[in-house]
């Protein structure tokens, strides 16, 4: 037998660049994407096989094979992730690997024939569900269309406890499930795969199919380096194996709407909760945190029988207090960007500090601003002294084992609270003022996730109340009707003329080395604009994007951060 020579990627990100090693009869069975463990320069490293390699002299020979990593078939699937999101290919290759050795992979069952009983079909797609919509039937609509496919059916939904649930749903119903810890199972290509973000990178060698439960949401995006989001990488993987795709959202995004004509499920206004919305500009200043039509609300939610009767939330996002006009309600907002204001040295302007002014009211010329109050804290104890009830406040650094009737907290109350009567957003200006370009799709969907702890109109069995000082606001007006078709066409319209997603691309490029980086990038396709902490580059394709600057990161060696 000839001598066989191999590329090996090890795990040090900083080493991006493949080595040739020399097979030995214990590693001659290794294949592209398996782990082996190698010596460099004195140091025991793990990696991967990349594919044979022409042989050179002195070549060292694998040390130990480390059993399987990702399929031969997803190594090219990586390199585009790496080369998209500008990181280092060994970064990518671990989202693919298991945390343990796996020498042996299970026999992956037969997918199981759906029953002849007619189902509604569902076509492949972007899709406005209402947030009580069962998105089980989606899934199982995918199901049948492609189950006598070569392949497995990926479905994703956005965190880890709901993908436990349906795979529990989809088990229960026959169906060969791998769950989001089965990394052999889906390695082994069993027919269904239900995961939360990672699943994204599931090891299975092909797809059948795709569903995005919530494709919005944004666990789907990666908080760690490389930035990669889900959908980007499902819609990739579908079009390399000529596999269909389904995405759901409770309000899509451009990048949703670019997957084709957007669907409604036939039943979406009866699925939203009923809405009601509280004006606080001309309330009496003395009512308190809830206002009174919001107090008599609460009252009636509590003379219910349900466990947990009353959510507050109060979703904390950025670190400035809103200001509103004592006299008339309104908030203080700049005359620039519409963002809301805060105290700064020397008067009052929004984060970007496009104008500093003197603190007064634009709408009535009033002097005196009070700060809106903050804090889930001081929140939870002004409501239990308003309801005169017991409460439970519920973050993610803090929650109780036990729940009150009346929980106030973060939106991590979602993840405890599966039930209630009423769900009250106490600032929901929060949401509609947030400087960022989805704040009105986070606020639609905020609205939906509510939904699914009351009901819908359709059950009539609990309500939403949104407490704000907006009453013109575009979302306001479109939740009242359920009717987000206006909101939709401006946010893709501010898309397209700003070239976010998916008509451009934009990197943030920070660190010591970040001038480096971008110096001389800037041309006809290209934008370089400095920000606070570094630089903002902006360009019409983001593989083109992500490629140009992991070169210019490879070959400058440039201490940066890139998202």
């Amino acid at each position: 037998m000839g001598t066989r020579a191999v590329s090996v990627l090890t795990e040090v990100a900083g080493l991006d660049r493949a080595f040739t090693y020399v097979t030995t009869e214990a590693t001659a069975h290794v294949a592209p994407g398996d782990r082996v463990r190698v010596s460099l320069h004195g140091r025991s490293l793990r990696g991967w096989i990349l594919g044979d390699a022409p042989a050179i002299e002195e070549m060292l020979p694998l040390a130990k094979s480390l059993g399987y990593g990702p399929p031969g078939e997803l190594l090219d699937l990586a390199s585009w992730v790496a080369e998209r999101w500008c990181a280092p290919l060994a970064r990518v290759l671990v989202s693919l690997t298991p945390a343990k050795v796996v020498s042996s992979l299970p026999c992956a069952p037969a997918p199981l024939a759906p029953s002849s009983s007619p189902r509604r079909e569902w076509c492949p797609g972007a899709w406005h569900l209402a947030p009580t919509t069962d998105p089980l039937d989606v899934v199982l609509s995918a199901y049948e269309r492609v189950w006598s496919r070569p392949g497995s059916l990926l479905v994703l939904v956005p965190t880890e406890s709901w993908a436990r649930r349906l795979y529990g749903r989809l088990a229960q119903r026959g169906l060969a499930v791998a769950g989001p810890d089965q990394w052999a199972e889906m390695r082994a290509g069993w027919p269904v795969i239900v995961a939360a973000r990672g699943g994204a990178l599931a090891p299975t060698p092909r797809l059948s199919g795709a569903v995005v439960i919530d494709a919005d949401d944004e666990n789907y995006v990666s908080a760690m380096f490389p930035n990669w989001d889900a959908l980007t990488v499902v819609r990739e993987r579908c079009r390399r194996d000529d596999a269909d795709l389904w995405a759901t959202s409770l309000a899509p995004s451009p990048s949703v709407l670019a997957l084709g004509a957007l669907e409604r499920d036939p039943d979406f206004v009866h699925g939203w909760p009923a809405i009601d919305i509280v004006d606080r500009r001309a309330r009496d200043p003395h009512e308190g945190v809830l206002a009174g039509v919001t107090l008599s609300a609460a009252h009636r939610a509590l003379a219910g029988d349900e466990p947990v009767a009353v959510a507050v939330i109060l979703q904390r996002l950025g670190t400035g207090r809103l200001l509103a006009c004592v006299r008339c309600g309104e908030l203080a907002r700049c005359a620039f960007c519409l963002q809301a204001e805060g105290e700064v040295e020397g008067g009052i302007a929004c984060a970007e500090a496009h104008e500093v002014r003197e603190p007064f009211c634009r709408a009535c010329g009033a002097t005196k601003l009070k700060r809106v109050r903050s804090g889930v804290t001081t929140l939870a104890r002004d409501v239990s002294a308003q309801l005169a009830q017991p409460v439970s406040e519920v973050t993610r650094a803090s929650s109780p084992e036990r729940l009150e009737r009346v929980v106030v907290g973060t939106e991590a109350l979602f993840s405890r609270v599966r039930r209630c009567a009423l769900v009250i957003y106490v600032d929901f200006d929060q949401y509609l003022l947030a400087p960022h370009a989805s704040a009105r799709r986070a606020a639609i969907s905020a609205v939906g996730r509510a939904g699914r702890l009351v009901g819908s109109r359709r059950e009539g069995r609990g309500r939403v109340v949104l407490q704000t000082r907006r009453g013109d606001d575009l979302v306001l007006s479109a939740l009242a009707s359920v009717d987000f078709t206006s909101v939709l066409a401006a946010d893709e319209a501010d898309a397209r003329a700003l070239g976010l997603a998916p008509f451009g691309a934009t990197a943030y490029v920070r660190g010591e080395g970040a001038a480096e980086v971008v110096e001389g990038l800037a041309g006809s396709d290209l934008r370089v604009t400095p920000s606070a902490d570094g630089f903002v580059v902006r360009a019409p394709d983001p593989l083109v994007l992500g490629r140009l600057l992991r070169g210019r990161v490879r070959s400058s060696r440039a201490r940066v951060t890139i998202s």
